[in-house]
């Protein structure tokens, strides 16, 4: 399965943006799907994930409340809208997905595919 990210640009603090990630055939329709995010210097940190047959969603507390992570079923797509954007949410963005549900879905060892990655930069 291939993952393709696309979306991602340079922004001012405050602003909006949607980024958005399609699998190239339904291999996670029994899993999940995310996004995972690492800034320069750090380790990659989980931002969100959905587990795809129920549809739960889950977020990091740090984006909690501003990103909101959606799909489509058809498309094999996530989408990630990114609201009220920070300084400190300057990363590449990278999605993934794996397929089954696993516990422990905010720890990037628990998933084998993972897209290229889109750069994020939110600064004044």
């Amino acid at each position: 399965v291939q993952l393709q990210a696309s979306g991602g640009g340079f922004v001012q603090p405050g602003d909006s943006l949607r980024i958005s990630c399609a699998a190239s055939d339904r291999t996670f329709s029994s899993g999940a799907m995310g996004w995972f995010r690492q800034a320069p210097g750090k380790e990659r940190e989980f931002v969100a994930a959905i587990r795809w047959p129920n549809g739960a969603i889950y977020y990091s507390d740090s984006v909690k409340g501003r990103f909101t992570l959606s799909r489509d079923n058809a498309k094999n797509t996530v989408f990630l809208q990114m609201n009220s954007l920070k300084p400190e949410d300057t990363a590449v963005y990278y999605c993934t997905g794996r397929l089954n549900w696993h516990v422990h879905y905010y720890n990037p060892s628990n998933y084998y595919s993972w897209g290229q990655g889109t750069q994020v930069t939110v600064s004044s």
